[in-house]
C-alpha cells in the first residue's frame, strides 16, 4: 500500500464546532482553516494496517457487484462545472458552492425520454433523461434569498465531456443560461447509477477503527487520464491531517483514510474538517472499482453528509463563503 497526505490548499468545513452556547442543542458554529497555516510539530501516527484493504479487495474483485457496477454510469468529475471562463465573481462562485439559484425565465417543457453515456473505446450505455425543469431542480437545492444567488434564464440540450468510473466519456447535458454571462452553466441531464450491494460489510466500530481507519468523504475529481483520483478525507483541529494509502488490485483500487500526528496533549475543540486529498495511481483506473476501505463500498460521488450527526453537514470552501456572515447566519438557522 502507499501513502499520499499531499492535499490541495482548500479545506473544507464538514461539520460545526460544540461551542458552549449550542451545546445543550448538540451543534455549533462552523469553524475553518486554511492547510496551509502552520500547526505544532506532531508525532505522526502509524497508517492503519492494510489487512482491511486487502480483505475488501478480495471481496469485490470477480464478483456480481463489480460487475453490476461496471454496467452502470458512475461520474467522477463535476457534474456542474462553472462556466467556461470561470466565476466572475466570489458571491457568483458561493451561490454556486450553496447550489443559491433563481429561476427568471422560461425552461423547455419537452426532451428526449433516453440518452446515451458514450465512451470514448466505443461503448454506450442508454440511461432515462433528466428534462430541464428536473435537471434544474437537482442543480437548485437552495432557495435563499439573502445569500448570494445565480440567476437562471433559460435552457437547451447539449453535452459534455466527463471523467467516469470506466474512462472519459461524452454524455447530454442542459446548458442553462445564466443572467451576466456569456457561456452557460452546464449540468449533466443523469443521475448516477445505483450502487449496488456492497459483498463485504463495513468495519467495525465508529467512524474510525481501533487501528486508525477512518471513513472517507466522496470522490470530488480525477485526472482526464485516470491516473490520479481527488477524494474528501476527515480530520480535527489539533492533527497533522488526514493520509490516504492506496491498494490497487486488476480489479479495484482500495482507499484507507487515517489522520496523522494529533498525540500533543492540547485541548482541541470539537470540530471535524474535510480536506481534498488527490491518490496518485500506478496506472489508469478504467473500469476499477474505486472503492473505501472503511466502508467496503464505492465511494459516492453526490456532496456528502456525514451520517449520525445532528447539524447541518455541507462541503464548504472556506474562502468563499465560510467566513461570510450570510453563510453563518443560515447554519445557525439549521442548527436549530
Amino acid at each position: 500500500m502507499r501513502t499520499h497526505n499531499t492535499r490541495t490548499a482548500t479545506r473544507l468545513t464538514l461539520a460545526l464546532a460544540l461551542t458552549t452556547a449550542l451545546f445543550a442543542a448538540g451543534c455549533g458554529s462552523e469553524k475553518a482553516q486554511d492547510s496551509t497555516v502552520s500547526k505544532p510539530a506532531t508525532k505522526k501516527s502509524p497508517a492503519p494496517s492494510g489487512g482491511r484493504a486487502r480483505q475488501v479487495a478480495d471481496a469485490w474483485d470477480g464478483s456480481e457487484a463489480a460487475e453490476v457496477w461496471r454496467s452502470g454510469y458512475h461520474p467522477l468529475g463535476d457534474t456542474a462545472p462553472p462556466p467556461e471562463g470561470g466565476w466572475h465573481s466570489n458571491d457568483d462562485r458561493t451561490a454556486h458552492l450553496l447550489e443559491n439559484y433563481v429561476l427568471r425565465g422560461k425552461l423547455p417543457t419537452t426532451a428526449p425520454e433516453k440518452g446515451q453515456v458514450k465512451w470514448e473505446g466505443g461503448q454506450s450505455l442508454t440511461l432515462p433523461l433528466m428534462d430541464a425543469r428536473q435537471t434544474y431542480t437537482a442543480l437548485a437545492r437552495v432557495d435563499s434569498p439573502t445569500d448570494p444567488q445565480l440567476t437562471i434564464t433559460g435552457a437547451r440540450l447539449g453535452e459534455m465531456t466527463i471523467v467516469t468510473g470506466r474512462g472519459p466519456a461524452t454524455v447530454p447535458t442542459w446548458l442553462f443560461t445564466l443572467e451576466g454571462y456569456d457561456e452557460p452553466l452546464r449540468r449533466v441531464a443523469f443521475e448516477p447509477s445505483k450502487l449496488p450491494k456492497s459483498p463485504i460489510e463495513r468495519a467495525t466500530g465508529g467512524r474510525t477503527t481501533r487501528a486508525g481507519l477512518s471513513q472517507l468523504g466522496r470522490v470530488v475529481g480525477a485526472s482526464e487520464d485516470g491516473r490520479s483520483v481527488t477524494v474528501v478525507a476527515y480530520h480535527g483541529s489539533c492533527d497533522d491531517g488526514p493520509v490516504v494509502d492506496v491498494l490497487e488490485t486488476d480489479g479495484s483500487v482500495v482507499l484507507s483514510a487515517s489522520v496523522a500526528g494529533g498525540s500533543t496533549g492540547e485541548i482541541c475543540d470539537a470540530v471535524l474538517l474535510g480536506e481534498k486529498v488527490t491518490v496518485k495511481l500506478d496506472r489508469p483506473l478504467d473500469g476499477r472499482v474505486l472503492l473505501d476501505a472503511f466502508m467496503g463500498r464505492p465511494l459516492p460521488h453526490k456532496k456528502y453528509k456525514l451520517q449520525q450527526h445532528p447539524c447541518l453537514a455541507r462541503d464548504l470552501t472556506h474562502h468563499h463563503f465560510a467566513e461570510s456572515l450570510a453563510f453563518r447566519q443560515r447554519i445557525n438557522r439549521n442548527a436549530h
